[in-house]
């Protein structure tokens, strides 16, 4: 049986269903400092934009990001130090 939610969905197209999904990832201006090192929520950030590129039919895009998740979950990426500390 369908849910009353996720048959509300289907109204939506699968790229506007990334989008949204996208934007409930992304990594808000104002959480940047606190979660910019935090793997998780870097790796669903860049899995969730190679979604989107991916269904914008923009396999480059989409591989690079997805190779940028799987950096951060097996740690052979981290994130670079802010640009304006230490001035």
């Amino acid at each position: 049986m369908i849910s009353p939610a996720t048959r509300d969905l289907a109204q939506f197209s699968d790229l506007d269903l990334a989008q949204a999904l996208l934007q409930r990832m992304a990594i808000a201006p104002n959480d940047w400092h606190r979660l910019k090192a935090n793997r998780k929520a870097r790796a669903l950030e860049q899995a969730s934009t190679a979604l989107v590129y991916l269904l914008k039919d923009q396999p480059e895009e989409a591989l690079a990001r997805l190779q940028q998740a799987a950096g951060w979950l097996d740690r052979s990426i981290s994130a670079p130090p802010c640009p304006t500390h230490g001035r």
